[in-house]
């Protein structure tokens, strides 16, 4: 039986929490982190407090560490404030930094591009180096991954989205950076995602992998494509295999979803897929792909322990997208799935 709560527990948790750092609950979080959307004075004071994340040029900046590992350096508003006014920035810069989130102690997250900068001057100043976020996702061991994602997605879209799309009107964000609104019409624009179903087909002992000409050498990852108009996620799915790899599937079944930054902020929509073993012959549209292959578990686990890309001049070898990728977990999944099936015979 579950525990029961005090009548005094009940009514904190019903109250609206205030914004201090004690209460750390998801809830009071996410309400709080809604009350700065929603009021521009709140938002600004918290920025004050923040914690706030630096790109160039949509290129996050990351700090090396001591034990070997990356991590972007979460800067608080004085000192943002301190490397603008040296480097002959207007200190009004540090206002269009972007509400990203909060964290457990509710310290809210802003991200703030200054590619108006040097970037070597900025990178001097604040011991590190601005890093293609591609690049950093091999890079980065914690949660901040997302946490950059979100915040180039929503930077992105603030530098594409500067006049309104119906009047050609310049637009004007709130604080938080969450929408733009139309200085003539009043239209209101939020940031939107594309969906985009990914696949990871198989069947029963190998998992198909594909690459395109643009991928890093040696590199596979699912199979992935956009929705079109008016369709449903399982018409998606059944359209990009047959499409892109020529094979009719079987069955379907969802795994999880991920917001993903490339192209232009994508909503992930993960999914297994499997086909008749007595159908695998592949027909790969090399408009669309530059190969495509099956691979075994044996081929997948020793691809999963290569940490690293290949250097130029290493023998190629096949290796998987970032932890941080859901193409990697699905591939993930597979493997775990294919080894208990293994042991069950």
């Amino acid at each position: 039986m579950a525990a029961m709560l005090s009548p005094l527990r009940m009514l904190l948790c019903a109250a609206k929490c205030p914004p201090t750092r004690h209460c750390s609950s998801f809830v009071s979080r996410m309400r709080y982190v809604n009350r700065l959307k929603e009021d521009d004075a709140s938002c600004l004071a918290a920025l004050q407090s923040g914690h706030i994340f630096l790109f160039h040029r949509l290129s996050p900046l990351l700090q090396h560490t001591e034990r070997g590992t990356f991590r972007p350096p979460a800067l608080i508003s004085s000192d943002v404030q301190s490397v603008l006014e040296r480097l002959g920035s207007d200190g009004s810069l540090l206002k269009e930094s972007v509400l990203i989130g909060c964290s457990e102690q509710n310290q809210a997250q802003f991200c703030l591009d200054v590619g108006e900068l040097d970037q070597a001057a900025v990178e001097e100043v604040c011991g590190g180096n601005f890093v293609q976020l591609r690049k950093s996702y091999f890079l980065l061991t914690g949660a901040e991954a997302p946490l950059l994602a979100k915040g180039q997605a929503l930077l992105r879209w603030h530098q594409t989205s500067r006049f309104c799309s119906a009047t050609g009107q310049p637009t004007l964000r709130n604080q938080a950076g969450s929408q733009r609104v139309c200085s003539s019409s009043g239209i209101v624009y939020y940031p939107k995602m594309s969906p985009v179903v990914i696949v990871l087909v198989s069947d029963g002992k190998r998992c198909l992998l594909a690459r395109q000409s643009s991928f890093p050498r040696g590199m596979y990852s699912a199979l992935a494509g956009f929705c079109d108009m008016g369709e449903s996620l399982e018409e998606t799915l059944c359209r990009e295999v047959a499409e892109e790899v020529g094979l009719e599937v079987q069955s379907i079944f969802y795994s999880s979803s991920q917001h993903w930054p490339f192209p232009h902020s994508s909503f992930m929509l993960g999914c297994h897929a499997t086909i008749s073993p007595a159908h695998t012959q592949l027909d790969v549209d090399h408009t669309e792909l530059e190969d495509a292959r099956w691979f075994g578990l044996e081929e997948i686990t020793s691809a999963l322990q290569v940490k690293t890309p290949p250097r130029r001049g290493d023998p190629p070898v096949l290796w998987l997208p970032p932890k941080h990728a859901i193409a990697n977990h699905l591939i993930m999944e597979w493997t775990n799935r294919q080894r208990v099936s293994e042991v069950g015979e």
